[in-house]
């Protein structure tokens, strides 16, 4: 299974209630960054450059509790950074439990070996674990050798523990699709439970000629499309046939928002312009129709996942939704 099914039950009952209520815009998946220090200078990676001034700040534990009951959304999304130096993680993730909210705890697994014991095996907890290639390559774009064994260690320690962990891929101009064939056998060997694979997005503060555009996304993503039976892939097959070029979607920017340090990020978790101190704010004083129309020059090769899977769960049909379940029961 893709999905434990207590995520199912968690996200229908959610929409469920959103739809009753005649609510047009709300969001699904809290990107929580308590820190943006880390411990990688990944070359590929807008945050650690973004952020520069203000790496050593990190959110109170009672902002971050704050900000997952402003945004009330079922499932958080712990990153950063590197959300294993935030001063408080253990606690925090204790307090996302206590409110039955599902985890996506995202990390680049060198410190996550270390660190399991600080933590209890949960349906609602999912470590994520960053890989970009094979080790060679790998270790190349987060420049420190010996990376990628690390956090291949941390992902069957954690495996052995009794963890879900799934993985998080990044595809970039460069990348070669016969390489990530080959990581994704491996991670499929260490017994991963999830795979998501996603094109990167076209950081301004990121100098590097590193992304595709809307046609090298397509042709890259036509034969990743095609092992959605040999690996456990996580992106959702509507999204992928939109990566494909074969099913249109609007982003919809804000689905996933984003708290940090600096507050409310605007208008989405890949753009910023501005930060806003309340959710409220951030709902009500971000155009977001501008942005979801796509003529905001930053959005025109975007096809991140962060923006466009909100769309796919809010049109979903009765068809396919039934193809969701037989995709996330592997049928």
């Amino acid at each position: 299974m893709r999905f434990p099914m207590s995520l199912y039950a968690s996200m229908t009952g959610y929409l469920l209630k959103k739809n009753i209520r005649g609510e047009a815009s709300y969001p699904l998946v809290l990107m929580l960054e308590p820190t943006h220090r880390c411990n990688l200078t990944c070359s590929g990676c807008g945050r650690i450059r973004e952020y520069h001034d203000t790496l050593h700040r990190e959110m109170s534990l009672q902002e971050c509790l704050h900000a997952v009951d402003e945004a009330a959304t079922p499932v958080v999304t712990v990153t950063g950074g590197e959300p294993l130096l935030y001063s408080h993680i253990q606690e925090l993730v204790e307090g996302l439990l206590a409110r039955g909210k599902h985890i996506y705890f995202c990390t680049n697994g060198l410190l996550m070996e270390e660190n399991l014991h600080r933590f209890r095996p949960s349906s609602r907890f999912t470590w994520n674990v960053h890989f970009d290639g094979t080790e060679t390559v790998h270790d190349q774009i987060i420049c420190k050798q010996g990376g990628f064994r690390r956090a291949l260690a941390g992902v069957r320690a954690a495996k052995a523990a009794g963890f879900r962990v799934s993985t998080n891929t990044t595809v970039y101009r460069e990348t070669d699709v016969a390489d990530v064939e080959r990581l994704f056998e491996q991670l499929t060997q260490a017994g991963v439970d999830g795979i998501l694979v996603a094109p990167g997005f076209s950081y301004g503060e990121v100098t590097q000629d590193v992304f595709l555009t809307r046609q090298e996304i397509m042709e890259k993503f036509r034969t990743i499309r095609s092992w959605d039976r040999r690996f456990p892939l996580i992106s959702n097959p509507i999204y992928l046939d939109f990566l494909t070029g074969t099913r249109s979607l609007q982003c919809t920017p804000w689905g996933n928002p984003t708290r940090n340090t600096e507050g409310w990020k605007s208008p989405c978790y890949l753009i910023t312009d501005t930060h806003y101190s309340t959710f409220s704010e951030l709902m009500k004083r971000t155009d977001w129709d501008y942005y979801a129309s796509g003529k905001d020059p930053r959005c025109s090769q975007c096809m991140v996942h962060c923006g466009y899977e909100p769309t796919v769960v809010r049109q979903m049909t009765g068809k396919d939704l039934l193809r969701m379940i037989k995709w996330n029961l592997h049928v």
